[in-house]
């Protein structure tokens, strides 16, 4: 409720201004009076009142005294809203109340409209006061928020930092032991929901996070990290994500942490324990401290990594997803040291598939997409989908080798030819000869040859037999007849016509018009 208070040394007015505010907004003010500004000043003291409506001349303390001591000691704060109430219109008086921060003016004789529109002014502008001061609140409540996480990501990220002091008394209002977890979500085509969305999920699963959990914030990679008081809230979430059938929700948690300053190892052990859900596919919540010790772990597979590089382009799949197991050893998959797997992943993309694109080239955009998904292991949400990946993609390399290999091997064929061809154009020659000479089958010997020169077997020896016929005609004083049979044509007829179609004009008319010109 508003207090008001009403000043004057009228009992009549004061009375009966009291009386039709009372009337027109019932309980909305609490109301006092005072006879003049010294008895006024004093109720303001013990009890300061949110708007003051006080006469101008008054015996003891008159209007303005009143307004100068209000001043004085509510400073530049926020004070009393003052409405002057006077019978004067006296322009000094106007002059020395817009010192003093006056909100209105009111005439005697008091009209109700004047009195009453003042009276929503100052309730409007206060609520407006009220909003602004509220919006700055949060706002200022949202920067002090992000900075804290800011500096609490900070922590996360960097190696042997220390908290700064005034964070550092913030944590340890933190209780201990406390427990660190991330948290990602997966859609089923393994690709990772967006942070924001990931707190909706969790909220919606289990209510208000920052009730549940003494930190929200996300890292860097956009996991969520919640820093709870116990496990238990961790687990009544990762049974909440089981109970509504979100499979994709997977929770790493950390073992208990004694003090803050430690919260960095902590927040990593929840992250191996996530990465470590990574070989689990039927749950969704693991503790660092189930997966931290008795793990196996092999020598790097330096000869097997070397043999699949040589199997690559043989075409022997079956041999090769064999040997893919045993260098992942998927046989002791539940019980393996992460770190194995990690070291063999990368060693696959730096011994291997890097390898193969450095000596063939890069292949298909559709191949060079898989691999670059492939290259992170944590790119899936389980092994087993990186590992069904991988071995699609080694297959597809596998092709691509081959590919590249028939056509530097037909590209070969076809040199080959053509220098037959060249050689031994002036005998009877056809494609099923050449075809033999270079060991192709004939029909895609025929469709191998067009698509290397451009053109079928026959037209391109025409070609070639007419080059070296033009240049006999011009080089040489064989008569018609001799030129037809030294470049393989099987008469002097046959000859004439080629050179008609492919020249324009005949053998003789073509020896005329080039001796002329020598």
């Amino acid at each position: 409720m508003n207090k008001l208070m009403i000043i004057d040394d009228e009992k009549n007015i004061r009375v009966g201004l009291k009386t039709m505010i009372e009337r027109e907004y019932p309980g909305v003010y609490e109301i006092v009076t005072a006879g003049n500004g010294a008895e006024g000043l004093e109720l303001f003291r013990q009890e300061p009142a949110d708007i003051i409506i006080t006469d101008i001349r008054m015996p003891v303390m008159d209007g303005m005294a009143l307004l100068a001591q209000l001043s004085a000691e509510t400073g530049s704060g926020e004070g009393p809203a003052v409405v002057i109430l006077s019978g004067y219109d006296d322009f000094e008086y106007a002059k020395s109340a817009i010192r003093h921060r006056v909100r209105d003016y009111l005439l005697k004789p008091i009209r109700r409209d004047e009195l009453f529109g003042i009276l929503e002014r100052i309730a409007q502008e206060r609520r407006e006061q009220e909003v602004s001061a509220k919006r700055l609140t949060q706002e200022a409540e949202g920067v002090r928020r992000e900075l804290r996480i800011s500096r609490l990501r900070t922590l996360l990220l960097q190696e042997e930092v220390l908290p700064e002091r005034d964070l550092l008394e913030e944590l340890r209002g933190w209780t201990v032991p406390f427990t660190v977890g991330v948290m990602n979500v997966y859609y089923s085509d393994g690709t990772r929901m967006r942070p924001e969305e990931v707190l909706g999920l969790a909220e919606r699963l289990t209510g208000p996070l920052d009730q549940r959990f003494m930190e929200v914030l996300t890292d860097w990679e956009g996991k969520l990290v919640l820093i709870g008081s116990s496990r238990q809230a961790f687990l009544e979430l990762a049974g909440q994500a089981e109970a509504r059938n979100h499979e994709g929700l997977l929770i790493g948690i950390s073992r208990e942490c004694l003090e803050p300053v430690s919260l960095r190892s902590c927040y990593k052990e929840s992250c191996r324990a996530l990465h470590y859900l990574f070989l689990h596919p039927q749950v969704n919540l693991l503790d660092y401290g189930d997966v931290a010790e008795g793990r196996r772990s092999f020598a790097f597979p330096e000869e097997e990594l070397r043999k699949l590089l040589n199997m690559l382009g043989t075409d022997r799949e079956k041999e090769m997803k064999s040997l893919l197991g045993e260098i992942f050893q998927t046989e002791h998959l539940k019980q393996l040291d992460l770190s194995y797997l990690e070291a063999v992943g990368r060693g696959i993309n730096e011994r291997v598939l890097d390898e193969v694109f450095r000596v063939h080239g890069e292949a298909s955009v559709e191949v060079l997409k898989l691999y670059r998904t492939v290259g992170n292991m944590y790119n899936y949400r389980y092994f087993h989908d990186y590992y069904r990946a991988l071995e699609q993609l080694l297959i597809s390399v596998n092709d691509y080798i081959l590919g590249v290999r028939s056509a530097h091997t037909e590209h070969t064929a076809m040199k080959e030819a053509l220098a037959y061809i060249e050689a031994y154009y002036s005998r009877p020659l056809n494609m099923a000869m050449v075809s033999n000479h270079v060991s192709l089958n004939y029909s895609y010997f025929s469709e191998a040859f067009k698509a290397y020169t451009g053109e079928s077997f026959v037209p391109y020896l025409k070609k070639v037999r007419i080059r070296h016929a033009k240049r006999l005609l011009v080089d040489s004083r064989c008569k018609l007849a001799g030129v037809s049979e030294a470049v393989g044509f099987e008469n002097s007829k046959q000859f004439t016509r080629v050179f008609k179609e492919l020249e324009g004009i005949s053998p003789g008319e073509y020896r005329v018009k080039m001796l002329l010109e020598k």
